[in-house]
């Protein structure tokens, strides 16, 4: 299945499974020095591949449909991480409302409940609040980047990264599974300590 019909195939399976809504979100594959990407205002549940966007790696808009408004951002995760094949930006509903919280660790966002989420993240730092497709997003996401596969965008929602589009898809729907677990469990909940976290990282890395 070539790139185009698999970024297709990706978006449609967040889409119904509730992930993203509307023209929320939006996801890019590297292809050789260019990425392609979800176009502006587009949905996930209706993309087709010549839809799709393409933009070189140092930004420049390629012949075709206008590329998303936060491909910038894209573009910053590439660069922050070189092994990085792929980028799913959602505003899933758990994952985004932790972005919202007003006490709010920017290092690390949420605790770690489960063993999977500890192996898959180092930490999920968030970038600084500013608003949809401002270029000051682009440093904040690569710095931010820089420490973990996965973050959080302020107010705003989640970006995974992974070699993969299936890898990065799966990491995007860890966070919000991790989100929807802190919400529920609120006072209750039992983090794993933080001599098990290392353990998981030391056996799993």
């Amino acid at each position: 299945m070539r790139l185009r019909e698999q970024l297709v195939a990706v978006a449609h399976s967040l889409y119904v499974r509730g992930y993203t809504f509307g023209t929320a979100g939006n996801i890019s594959v590297r292809e050789g020095e260019r990425i392609l990407i979800s176009p502006t205002n587009s949905s996930f549940g209706s993309l087709k591949p010549g839809d799709l966007a393409e933009v070189s790696l140092t930004g420049e808009p390629l012949p075709g449909p206008s590329p998303s408004k936060e491909a910038h951002f894209h573009l910053a995760a590439y660069r922050a991480r070189p092994e990085a094949g792929a980028v799913v930006h959602l505003h899933s509903c758990h994952a985004t409302a932790v972005s919202c919280l007003a006490d709010l660790d920017m290092d690390d966002a949420l605790p770690v409940y489960t063993p999977y989420f500890a192996m898959r993240l180092p930490c999920l730092p968030v970038a600084e609040y500013y608003p949809p497709g401002d270029p000051a997003l682009a440093p904040s996401v690569e710095a931010a980047a820089a420490n973990s596969p996965a973050l959080l965008l302020r107010n705003h929602g989640s970006i995974a990264t992974g070699r993969t589009l299936q890898e990065a898809s799966a990491l995007a729907e860890e966070i919000e599974e991790q989100a929807r677990l802190y919400f529920l469990l609120g006072a209750r909940g039992r983090a794993l300590t933080p001599e098990q976290v290392a353990e998981l990282r030391r056996r799993f890395r």
